[in-house]
Order: structure tokens, then C-alpha cells, then sequence
């Protein structure tokens, strides 16, 4: 049998290193993946004159899975988020944002469990209806949810508890007052549910969803919510677990998903071999589960879970003194 080819997309800042620990640490575990490397973000910018370089979408088109390291988007006008156009060209509907409790990294929580589903291409990050009048005095944009595209979202949401033996989703809106998108989103909520009985569904406004993450964060499980209010809900729900540091996050389409690091690219430590790799280790984790490899996902997350434990060998954000090599060596020693 041939090798899985994987897209690599090392990126910007620290991207580079921190997707370099990661796959030194897929070839420890013995997955036998084929690396293609393509460029996107600052770095494709300045070699090719593009953000994302037709050679890099042909090969996420052809090998249907893709693990990257973050990506600058220059701010100002003229460049819109690379984030945003992968998901929007290659229909990544879910974004999925799983975040645990790790011992040793000092968060403020130590039993978090929880997943969160968001909508990926539709809501106010649609891009549609965006304008700003002449005199720059007034700004519009429009807010799009579909029922087919809270249906798709809803029913993976659902599935994905089914399939994880997880027992409660909670459906983040804002039906009270956006009783259009948010409404429509909810009634589609309530109609999905209904066909999976043994998954209890709550229903929560977003900022009593805010509230009570901060609260009382050990009663969520499964979280299903709009664009928007799913991209603020994962961090938040990061911030528990120790940051963005802690946090990977996949966006899966019909065909096609993309797994990566959900932080920035932190140009003030690039070069510095400092970084802390865990979010894109957890993200290629994300994609063993996918491509079907959970053994060996649920090993490489034991070797990080005990590296942290220890914390001999961490990084600074973690309270440790350890460079991003050594981190990595010490995972792959535990490997």
C-alpha cells in the first residue's frame, strides 16, 4: 500500500518550526506519511506574489488533507483572510475545536472536556453585502445562514457526539434578538435532535454561553454554534485549557479537511526556537483520527500529555525553560 501524501503548509513566524516538531514526531509514531510542502501566507507572498499560490491550492485539491502552520494575512485592504478563502473554496463547513485539560500547563481548570463545532463559510464571515459608504461614515455587512448549511453543521455536531459516546450538545444562538439567522438556526437545531434521542440538546444564548463557560465550564460538552459566535466560544473555551498554545483545531468538508494550528504566526519569537509546538501536534492528532489512525494519535497525545505532566522538558509558555527541539525530542522520547 502507498504512502498517505499530506499537504504541509509550514507557514509564517514561528510556523515553520513548530510544523517541522510535528512531523519529526508523525515519523517517530511510524505514520508513514509522503510530506508535499507548498507555501501560503507572508512567506508565499514575498517568493511568489501570492498569498496562496495555485500550486499549493492544486495540491490540498489532490491530496484532500492538509496540516498548517499559521498564516499571516497583511492587514489592510486589498488582502482578504487566507483562512477564510481555503474554507470558503474548498467547502470546509466545520470548524472543529476540541479542547482538554493537560496537567502541568497551570490553567485555571483541570477537568475541561469540550468540543466545539462551528459553522465555517456562512454567517458574518460570508463576505457578503460588504460596503462602506463614500463618506466612510457607515458600514454594512450581511449575516447569511442557510437551511441546508445549519442542517450540515448541526447533524456533524450530533454525529460527532454519537460517534465520540459524548451524551449532551448545547446550540449556541442569539434567537432572542437575531430572531432571523439565529432563529432559523435554532429551529433547524431543534428539528436535527429530534433525530438523536439518547443526545440530551440545551439550548443557550451566547452570552449566558459566555457566562457560564467562565462559571461552571465542566458542564459542556458538545458545542454547536454560528460562524461568528463559534470563532469567539473556541478561544474562549482555549483560555481554560492554558491558551491558544493548547488549542488545535480541524475544518473538514465533504471531501477535503484542513488541520492546523489555531494561534498566530508571533513574529517576536520567530527564528527563536522557543515555540511551543503542542497546538499543531494536537491538530495532526485531530488528522489521525480522520484519516482513520486513532491509535496512534491517542499514543502521540499520551507522550505530550506526559512531557507536560513532567514539565522537565517545556516551554516557556508553559513554565518551563526547554527550547522547541528539546520539547520535541522529549515527546518523541516518551513515544
Amino acid at each position: 500500500m502507498s504512502s498517505q501524501h499530506i499537504t504541509v503548509i509550514r507557514g509564517d513566524g514561528i510556523g515553520p518550526s513548530i510544523v517541522d516538531a510535528t512531523t519529526a514526531i508523525l515519523d517517530a509514531a511510524g505514520c508513514d506519511f509522503e510530506y508535499d510542502y507548498v507555501e501560503g501566507g507572508l512567506t508565499a507572498l514575498e517568493n511568489s506574489g501570492e498569498l496562496l499560490p495555485q500550486a499549493t491550492l492544486d495540491a490540498i485539491a489532490r491530496n484532500k488533507v492538509a496540516l498548517k502552520g499559521p498564516l499571516t494575512t497583511p492587514i489592510g485592504k486589498g488582502f482578504s483572510s487566507i483562512n477564510v478563502d481555503l474554507r470558503q473554496r474548498f467547502q470546509l463547513y466545520a470548524n472543529v475545536r476540541p479542547v482538554i485539560s493537560f496537567q502541568g500547563t497551570k490553567a485555571r481548570y483541570e477537568n475541561i472536556d469540550i468540543i466545539t463545532v462551528r459553522e465555517n463559510t456562512e454567517g458574518m464571515y460570508s463576505g457578503k453585502g460588504q460596503t462602506v459608504s463614500d463618506d466612510d461614515t457607515i458600514a454594512e455587512a450581511l449575516s447569511v445562514i442557510s437551511r441546508g448549511g445549519a442542517e450540515r453543521i448541526l447533524r456533524f455536531a450530533f454525529e460527532l457526539a454519537q460517534r465520540e459516546g459524548r451524551r449532551k450538545v448545547t446550540v449556541v444562538h442569539k434567537a432572542n434578538i437575531l430572531k432571523s439567522t439565529s432563529g432559523l438556526f435554532l429551529r433547524v437545531a431543534r428539528e436535527i435532535a429530534s433525530h438523536y434521542p439518547e443526545i440530551e440538546m440545551v439550548e443557550m444564548i451566547v452570552d449566558n454561553a459566555c457566562m457560564q463557560l467562565v462559571m461552571n465550564p465542566e458542564q459542556f460538552d458538545v458545542i454547536v454554534t454560528t460562524n461568528l459566535f463559534g470563532d469567539i466560544l473556541s478561544d474562549l473555551c482555549a483560555g481554560l485549557v492554558g491558551g491558544l498554545g493548547m488549542a488545535p483545531g480541524a475544518n473538514i468538508g465533504t471531501d477535503c479537511a484542513i488541520f492546523e494550528a489555531v494561534h498566530g504566526s508571533a513574529p517576536d519569537i520567530a527564528g527563536k526556537n522557543i515555540a511551543n509546538p503542542t497546538s499543531v501536534i494536537l491538530a495532526a492528532c485531530q488528522m489521525l483520527d480522520y484519516l482513520g489512525m486513532g491509535a496512534k494519535a491517542a499514543k502521540i497525545r499520551a507522550a505530550l500529555r506526559d512531557v507536560i505532566a513532567k514539565g522537565e522538558h517545556t516551554t516557556g509558555d508553559l513554565g518551563g525553560s526547554a527550547s522547541t527541539t528539546e520539547f520535541t525530542e522529549a515527546v518523541i522520547a516518551a513515544l
